[in-house]
C-alpha cells in the first residue's frame, strides 16, 4: 500500500529533478553549439520555451505551466532576477537553470502549478 501511495504521490507532484532535466534539455536542443547573434535571439527564446513546455506536458501531471527564457550576451554586464509565488508549497513548485557558454547566459524558469 505504502509502494502505490508513493507512485500516486510522484503522479501528482512537482518533481524537480525532472524539471530540471527537461530545462536543460530543452536549452541544449535550441541552443546546443549557438554563438550569440542578437537576430535570432527572439527565436531562440520562443523555441525553447515551446520545446520545454511540449516536454513538460507529455509528464501527463495534473499541472498548469509558466516558462520563462532570458538569453543575454556575454559582455560583463550584471544580471538579477528574482521571482515570488504566493501557492501551496506541498503540490506546486518552481526550477531555475542558468545555462551558459562562450558567448552567452540562458536563464530558464519553470513554474508547475497544480490543477
Amino acid at each position: 500500500m505504502e509502494g502505490d501511495a508513493a507512485a500516486a504521490a510522484e503522479e501528482t507532484s512537482f518533481v524537480a529533478d525532472d524539471v530540471n532535466n527537461i530545462i536543460k534539455e530543452s536549452i541544449d536542443t535550441v541552443l546546443q553549439n549557438a554563438s550569440y547573434n542578437h537576430n535570432k535571439v527572439g527565436q531562440w527564446t520562443s523555441s525553447m520555451v515551446e520545446v520545454c513546455l511540449k516536454r513538460l506536458t507529455a509528464l501527463n501531471k495534473p499541472f498548469k505551466y509558466v516558462v520563462t527564457c532570458v538569453i543575454m550576451q556575454k559582455n560583463g554586464a550584471g544580471l538579477h532576477t528574482a521571482s515570488s509565488c504566493y501557492w501551496d508549497n506541498t503540490t506546486d513548485g518552481s526550477r531555475t537553470v542558468r545555462w551558459e557558454n562562450k558567448t552567452m547566459y540562458c536563464i530558464a524558469t519553470v513554474f508547475g502549478l497544480a490543477i
